[in-house]
């Protein structure tokens, strides 16, 4: 009998697992994760980055989890000797029509406490990124990289270290209640504990309703699609360069990220997937498919955005339109500069009348939480979202 058992072992349900151990250090905690690895999916497909947090709603979960949850993963890093480096980044405004979007965002910096950021003009921009174009641009000096993998390898080993199991190619197929305990099957075999956290990403809303959970929430999956500058065309991109983002939609735009094992990504776009693993073009799983399509919230938000929709289609099929927004923050880039590079999926949550859950979301039983949405910056809050989950366990479950 377990007293916690956390399912997925992404970032955010290690860190869960690992909080967990040190509140509770005589409690026998279990991940289960449905991979042979760690961080299979959003946690190791993400670009890397260590979010500043100057984007969210000031006073929201993002806003103070990611501000919070950064500095303890760069504190982490360093205990832990995991390759990170805060390597800054610039948010740039391409045309004047966009400064007051740029003064807004910084506006929203200040809110939420972030440290160093400035409003730069053309010249100091070109000093810190040499090949951008752009009129101004806010530095944010505290952004950096990190190997997230490495992370999460790291804090599988602290819960092992401590007694607990982290219990790999196990995936969650029904939840129930026997004698006053949950009884968790999995491919594996069954498992009995008091408690339960699931922290599955895209899977999240699957197993809630595996475990009596009627949520309005649907995941619906979004591939983002990612090139790599050859290492001849390396040089332009010093650290993180930014567009301004789109208020309307949840996602930050094409941009250029250097990473901290190597090389630069430029990415990524957002487009609907057949499929929740659909790491490629030709993804498509039929029940994953029906799901969604018989989902009125989702047609609801392609009704809203169907233009985007088109935009983004159109960037995924098109090399040289991917290439067109990329060339607004560095015109000098060229086709051949450009190179394959591995996608993610993001697992976006959806409400029934289309809106899009833009915030850390979850529900909760006297014996259960359910994390059904983590979006960005998921991973660089992803220690302090541990703290919160650790406070919802206290507060929903009556533990001291």
């Amino acid at each position: 009998m377990f007293d916690f058992t956390i399912v997925g072992a992404g970032i955010v349900g290690l860190s869960t697992a690992y909080k967990l151990s040190l509140s509770y250090p005589d409690a026998k905690i279990l991940v289960l994760e449905k991979e042979d690895r760690v961080a299979p999916h959003q946690t190791g497909h993400n670009s890397g980055v260590i979010h500043s947090g100057i984007y969210y709603k000031p006073g929201s979960y993002k806003a103070r989890n990611c501000v919070d949850g950064r500095h303890q993963l760069v504190q982490f890093c360093k205990e832990n000797d995991v390759a990170y480096d805060i390597c800054g980044k610039i948010i740039v405004a391409s045309q004047e029509s966009e400064i007051p979007s740029l003064y807004e965002i910084y506006e929203r910096g200040l809110q939420n406490e972030i440290e160093g950021i400035k409003v730069i003009d053309k010249d100091e921009m070109l000093e810190i990124e040499p090949y951008v174009s752009g009129v101004k641009a806010i530095h944010v000096p505290c952004t950096g990289i990190v190997d997230f993998v490495g992370v999460c390898r790291k804090l599988a080993e602290k819960i092992a270290e401590g007694g607990n199991q982290v219990k790999l190619s196990s995936q969650v197929q029904s939840v129930s209640r026997r004698n006053g305990a949950l009884n968790i099957l999995t491919s594996s075999g069954t498992y009995q504990t008091h408690y339960l956290i699931n922290c599955a990403g895209l899977h999240s809303d699957r197993v809630a309703r595996s475990a009596g959970v009627q949520s309005p929430v649907k995941i619906v999956p979004f591939r983002g699609e990612y090139y790599e500058l050859t290492p001849e065309a390396e040089h332009k991109v010093k650290g993180l360069i930014y567009p301004l983002p789109n208020p309307e939609f949840p996602f930050l735009g094409v941009h250029f990220t250097k990473m901290v094992l190597g090389g630069v990504e430029c990415g990524p776009n957002a487009v609907f997937t057949f499929k929740r693993e659909g790491y490629t073009k030709g993804s498509f799983d039929f029940q994953d498919t029906i799901e969604v399509a018989d989902f009125p919230g989702f047609w609801k938000l392609a009704s809203q955005h169907w233009k985007m929709g088109i935009d983004e289609m159109y960037r995924s099929y098109s090399k040289r339109g991917f290439l067109k927004n990329l060339q607004k923050l560095i015109p000098s880039i060229e086709l051949q500069d450009l190179t394959g590079s591995p996608s993610g999926v993001r697992a976006m949550a959806l409400k029934p009348n289309g809106d899009i859950l833009d915030d850390f979301y979850f529900e909760t039983t006297d014996r259960e939480v359910h994390v059904l949405n983590a979006p960005s910056p998921a991973a660089t809050a992803g220690l302090s979202i541990g703290d919160e989950i650790v406070k919802k366990v206290k507060e929903n479950f009556s533990l001291v």
